[in-house]
């Protein structure tokens, strides 16, 4: 007799095999995103308006940083994986391969641009 789960069961099978794993990372960041994404709205929006060192500290704060870096990395690599997503279902050969990369290459760049903002403000 086997026990085995859904997810065990469907794991390994596509013809990538690793579309569970995919769909599970998105499922997961998508769920993160949905906390992160208001609180990080919030305190953005308590911010607009203000002057310079008001933004500076709200930035140097801790929580605001730690939420801003997982805003930043969470949202672009579901962005990343999603548009691979997109790009898989209506692009075939070397033009999906291209697009893919490309996509991920944006995502890596926002969130390496974005870190280094952050850590220039922080500071």
């Amino acid at each position: 007799m086997r026990y085995l789960t859904p997810r065990k069961r469907a794991e390994g099978l596509g013809s990538a095999r690793h579309g569970t794993r995919h769909h599970m990372a998105m499922v997961i960041s998508g769920w993160a995103l949905l906390f992160i994404v208001p609180v990080f709205v919030v305190i953005l929006a308590r911010t607009l308006g203000r002057d310079f060192e008001t933004v500076r500290a709200t930035f140097a704060n801790p929580f605001m940083a730690i939420l801003t870096g997982l805003f930043l990395f969470v949202g672009m690599r579901h962005f990343a994986r999603g548009a691979q997503t997109a790009i898989e279902d209506y692009t075939h050969g070397f033009a999906r391969e291209a697009l893919i990369m490309l996509a991920n290459a944006i995502a890596y760049l926002v969130i390496g641009g974005g870190f280094y903002a952050l850590v220039k403000l922080a500071l």
